[in-house]
């Protein structure tokens, strides 16, 4: 028996959206290329527009009219089937498909009101916190006095956390007795724009909580750490009630000093540009989001990035943010290499953050992260996504929050 898959229409406009104006940069692309490719003399010589003239024009325009007739009519159409359709989508991998689009395009979204763009909320099991028509405590019956909230990563969502039969929060809630929820959020958007927005969420949940709260921790994995450090910094600033609550952070494979792959993809966006014929394809390596450009370096406030190009080649130039006065810190590194000193210990680390990074380690002292070393720990033998599952990571999160902060 087939099940039958229910599709919001609102993901579909979105689908239908998104596809249109992707064509619609694909003709950009191939127009520019197609430019550059008749009039220039030389590999390297500079580009020369992204418009071609005459019947070769003619055809482009034309292409382009039909891309956005076609795709406004299915968008007024999908509009009008909205409210009949619902807003449920039952379809599978539809969390995942949405987190890795988030994670890619989250920015862009947002930005052009796409219906498929994530907005921040709470949540357990999937489901928001508190729901439609609900309150917390009837959302959480059992709320007690130990709130753990848990930050997923780059183009993941808080349905990640489960990974391998685990799950760090449900595990928490256990052994201590921690009332774990979920942040679920636009890992596209910039790390500082989440960061204030996730402030003001927790400033909520923190005086709308149904019990009277003795403990609130923050465990971030990988960009979720930045996230959570950079809601800290604008708690601060906002002199939020949640931030005295705060006792403990703890930052699983966070890039605090960014991560290679991102910064790799910045050569290869000067390199694209060199050549009139590749300048076109430097597009493409331009689509990625805000979010993922900050991983360069690990940006956490709005100055990091604020008036200048994201994609422009450069030295870091962060704000030195430091860690949260009056908060026990942990850090938890991870490597591929089986013992300290492995070659894949200083190259790779997990696999996507050095371990330098992860531990907040930086050769100017101004960025360096004052982590105590008993709150240091490094998984062995263990990649970036291996820390959501690992029992020796679970073991070693729960002998530190078993502790006094």
């Amino acid at each position: 028996m087939v099940k039958k898959l229910e599709v919001a229409a609102s993901d579909l406009r979105g689908v239908n959206r998104l596809t249109i104006e992707g064509i619609g940069g694909v003709v950009d692309l191939v127009e520019a290329m197609h430019r550059n490719i008749a009039s220039l003399p030389g590999m390297l010589a500079k580009p020369n527009g992204n418009r071609t003239t005459g019947i070769t024009g003619l055809v482009y325009r034309s292409i382009r009219g039909v891309v956005g007739l076609v795709g406004s009519g299915l968008d007024m159409l999908l509009a009008r089937l909205t409210p009949l359709l619902g807003q449920r989508s039952t379809w599978p991998g539809r969390e995942t498909f949405l987190a890795a689009l988030n994670g890619v395009l989250g920015d862009y979204l947002a930005a052009s009101h796409n219906p498929l763009a994530i907005t921040m909320r709470v949540r357990r099991d999937g489901i928001a916190v508190p729901g439609e028509g609900q309150t917390l405590a009837a959302a959480i019956p059992h709320a007690g006095g130990k709130l753990v909230v848990l930050l997923h990563g780059l183009c993941m969502n808080d349905l990640s956390w489960r990974r391998k039969g685990h799950d760090h929060g449900a595990a928490l809630a256990r052994d201590l007795g921690y009332t774990p929820v979920y942040l679920h959020y636009n890992s596209g958007l910039h790390v500082s724009t989440n960061g204030q927005a996730f402030a003001g969420l927790l400033e909520d949940l923190v005086q709308q909580w149904p019990v009277s709260l003795t403990e609130v921790v923050l465990i971030g994995h990988s960009m979720g750490g930045l996230v959570a450090r950079s809601a800290c910094h604008y708690g601060m600033l906002a002199r939020h009630e949640w931030l005295p609550s705060l006792t403990r952070l703890v930052l699983v494979g966070t890039p605090h000093h960014g991560a290679p792959l991102e910064r790799g993809g910045n050569w290869v966006d000067m390199l694209l540009g060199a050549s009139a014929y590749s300048a076109p394809l430097a597009r493409l390596g331009k689509i990625r989001s805000a979010g993922i450009t900050d991983l360069r370096f690990g940006n956490l406030v709005d100055e990091d990035w604020n008036q200048r190009d994201r994609f422009e080649l450069g030295d870091d130039r962060r704000a030195a943010v430091p860690l949260p006065e009056g908060v026990a810190c942990y850090a938890i590194a991870a490597t591929t290499g089986k013992a300290a000193g492995d070659l894949s210990d200083r190259l790779l680390g997990d696999g996507i953050v050095p371990l330098a990074s992860a531990l907040g380690r930086h050769a100017k002292p101004g960025l360096a992260l004052a982590f105590d070393p008993p709150r240091q720990w490094v998984a062995y033998d263990t990649n970036h996504l291996d820390l959501l599952s690992s029992a020796a990571v679970y073991a070693q999160i729960n002998r530190w929050l078993g502790e006094p902060a």
